[in-house]
């Protein structure tokens, strides 16, 4: 055999290995930001660009709260976890549903957000996404939301990712602001030894068909996770015991939509509701086919 053959097997080789050293670094560090937290929610505005004089900024806001981090699922090539709060006193604790994030290694399939509850549908090549992660964040819902694709980097004793993608207006600001119809997102999440970190600067954008991008402020998001005992979590562990089967045929449901791989485009409400009412009202039977006919109300032929 030839010297440049061997060569050629050896460096080959050794490539393998490195990414399959680097992807166990990646799954582990993804997997550690499961468990029990006490979260501080902190968000401010920093800069405005608005011409208007009387223009108002968000609220610095200000939030905490314990949250259990459950890993759904656990594969090769995925890792999902769904985020769930607990609020309230602890004599009288109760659980939300909050956002669920899924992690697809080397996924070339995206809905990009594009204002007006409107997510279009992109490809990518597989060179483009080589190596990389993406980090997929869905509503209370399980609708979507935002996804973006980076490499995680373990550097100096820390694992870090970063990205940068479009997202519609969190609740915080939904609720209160008009003014702007999309939120670019730079969103960083650090491993730490007591936890993790999601530091966020993000812009508040107005999008006009045919107009150039308006950048109207600029926010900073810094959300700490404090890694505290499972036990501190046992409402949340409890709810999702129960709970959990029902939201998984609601992911199911979602998953075979955006297989279909087409633009997607959603309505607000349905007689009224938004479809985290319809889903969280105790009522609700959570069957394959009503599923099925709820989601199917809100996605706008």
């Amino acid at each position: 055999m030839e010297k440049r053959t061997i060569y050629s097997i050896v460096l080959g080789t050794l490539c393998i290995l490195n990414t399959n050293a680097q992807k166990k670094k990646d799954r582990e560090a993804i997997k550690s930001m499961c468990g029990c937290y006490k979260v501080a929610f902190n968000f401010a505005e920093t800069f405005n660009y608005s011409k208007d004089a009387n223009y108002k900024p968000s609220k610095v806001k200000q939030v905490s709260a314990k949250e259990w981090v459950q890993l759904v699922e656990d594969d090769k090539n995925k890792i999902a976890m769904q985020h769930l709060l607990i609020v309230g006193a602890k004599d009288k604790q109760h659980v939300i549903k909050h956002w669920r994030q899924d992690w697809l290694y080397q996924n070339t399939s995206f809905h990009q957000f594009n204002g007006d509850n409107f997510w279009k549908h992109t490809q990518l090549s597989k060179k483009e996404v080589k190596g990389q992660w993406t980090q997929k964040v869905f509503q209370v819902d399980d609708s979507p939301r935002y996804e973006g694709s980076a490499t995680w980097v373990h550097v100096d004793g820390t694992s870090k990712w970063e990205n940068k993608t479009n997202a519609p207006l969190p609740r915080r600001e939904y609720t209160q602001r008009y003014d702007y119809n999309i939120t670019e997102r730079t969103n960083k999440h650090e491993i730490t030894n007591t936890g993790w970190l999601h530091d966020q600067d993000n812009k508040k954008i107005i999008r006009k068909k045919g107009v150039k991008d308006f950048i109207l402020a600029e926010e900073k998001g810094y959300n700490t996770y404090l890694k505290i005992a499972d036990s501190e979590c046992k409402k949340a562990q409890e709810w999702w015991s129960e709970n959990g089967e029902h939201w998984k045929k609601v992911r199911n449901e979602w998953e075979y939509i955006f297989n279909a791989k087409k633009d997607l485009k959603l309505a607000k409400k349905v007689n009224d509701k938004f479809l985290y009412e319809t889903l969280f009202d105790a009522s609700f039977n959570f069957t394959s086919k009503n599923i099925h006919d709820v989601l199917h109300q809100y996605i706008v032929k």
